[in-house]
């Protein structure tokens, strides 16, 4: 596995885009340092050729040329380069100096390969009076490369020394930047890992940068997702264990009466009564797993196109059979699809608890009603019965886990209306329950339209 680090690349992406920019300016500083050197080297060498060309004069009739020690000196630098020399007259008549030295015509010219030497040459013209037709006189002075070479080197290391300690602060100063930036990220990843944490808190970093700050925030609104799956999970755990343990006590003792039974008659209604005891154990299990997906924290959530309309007709048909066993007249009133959007297992599931609580309520011949409607931009879903309704003091009661009213017969775990309200929460609605026209109990759930 690569180990990547933020503060070598952050080094990265400072000093090498710097050493980069230095070694274009070290490729600028050589050749600049090299036409310091051509221009020293040339003032030496019009310095010397003029010097040379002064001493030129008629003696005696005679044009001669002395070499002054000075233009051949001025040379000595140290690196043991060789001088060489000519002057002649106009006609071409050598005076003194080397007779095979090349002539630089204009302007001083480079690397002329000279008895193995490469020189650099000078040709500077010059009239002397009462020379005649030998004049001007031509003076010609040459040079080997050591000494510019020498000052090229020295130039261009020392520009290069220059760049490189430039760098190498810059690298200096940029990890003493990055450890001072990067702290709060070190404090950060101390808060996480710290022993004393056993719970799930919010972090603060003090000094976190505005960059960090996004970092902190999505990291504690992870946690509080997290401590809110953990809660859903404990109450599950809590409410599956308060619950079951009756009922599976109950069927224990049912079981154990069907065993000890010696009748048939007998024997087969404890196994009806052990069969009905399973299926409201069934039927609580159910309720408490879809309690369970409707806390918020316990899911992903969706963001489903759900039809309210198709999905209360497929709960009535489902429903329809116990309908029919108790005579009770089940009803669906909508005049077209009602689109919400959301979960739509958990809006299903919204409509089988309210329709099964009607019918469990709901007496033998009566009416229960579902209703769907669009109203002012909301869907609007309405369960009516003719069951014995809520007294206006328990209806906010109704709504908490395993709340029953007193003196209920029916069978119940007390969980129905507890699931539709979290249900209606999540999907941003809200649901009221009020009294029927002729009586009963009218439960109505507003969600926003689709």
């Amino acid at each position: 596995m690569q180990v990547r680090s933020l503060r070598l690349q952050l080094l990265a992406w400072v000093v090498l885009p710097l050493a980069g920019l230095a070694t274009i300016n070290l490729w600028t500083s050589h050749r600049s340092a090299l036409a310091t050197a051509d221009l020293v080297t040339d003032r030496m060498l019009v310095g010397s050729a003029r010097a040379i060309a002064e001493q030129v004069a008629i003696v005696d009739g005679v044009l001669d040329a002395t070499v002054p020690p000075a233009a051949i000196e001025m040379f000595d630098t140290g690196d043991r380069d060789s001088v060489y020399y000519r002057v002649e007259t106009a006609g071409g008549r050598l005076l003194t100096g080397y007779p095979d030295l090349p002539v630089a015509p204009g302007r001083p010219t480079m690397k002329n390969v000279y008895r193995d030497h490469e020189l650099r040459l000078l040709t500077y013209s010059h009239a002397v009076v009462g020379a005649g037709v030998d004049s001007p006189i031509s003076v010609t002075v040459g040079v080997t490369l050591a000494g510019h070479d020498a000052m090229v080197r020295h130039l261009w290391f020392s520009a290069f020394a220059q760049q490189l300690a430039l760098v190498a602060i810059a690298g200096i100063f940029v990890l003493l930047g990055l450890r001072r930036g990067l702290a709060p990220l070190i404090r950060l990843r101390d808060a996480v890992r710290s022993p004393s944490r056993s719970d799930l808190d919010p972090i603060e970093v003090t000094g976190a940068q505005s960059e960090i700050r996004p970092l902190i925030d999505a990291l504690n609104v992870y946690m509080e997702r997290v401590r809110a799956q953990m809660a859903a999970q404990r109450r599950f755990i809590a409410n599956a264990a308060h619950q079951l343990r009756t009922p599976l006590a109950l069927l224990s003792t049912q079981a154990s009466y069907a065993l000890r039974e010696g009748a048939a008659e007998a024997r087969q209604e404890a196994l009806v009564a052990l069969q009905a005891s399973s299926g409201r154990l069934a039927r609580l299990a159910e309720q408490l797993l879809t309690l369970s997906r409707a806390e918020p924290g316990s899911r992903r959530p969706r963001a489903d196109r759900v039809d309210l309309t198709e999905a209360a007709r497929h709960v009535l048909e489902t429903q329809a059979p116990a309908a029919l066993a108790r005579n009770i007249d089940l009803g669906l009133d909508e005049t077209g699809p009602v689109a919400v959007v959301g979960d739509g297992t958990m809006l299903r599931e919204l409509i089988v608890n309210l329709v099964d609580n009607a019918l469990r309520y709901t007496p033998a011949g009566g009416t229960v009603t579902v209703k769907l409607a669009a109203i002012n931009g909301e869907a609007v879903l309405t369960v009516a019965d003719d069951g014995p309704g809520i007294p206006a003091d328990e209806r906010e009661h109704v709504f908490e886990r395993f709340y029953r009213l007193a003196g209920a017969t029916e069978e119940g775990s007390g969980l129905g209306l507890a699931i539709v309200r979290e249900v209606v929460e999540n999907a941003g609605g809200r649901v009221t329950l009020a009294d029927g026209a002729a009586g009963g109990l009218v439960v109505e759930v507003r969600l926003p339209l689709a």
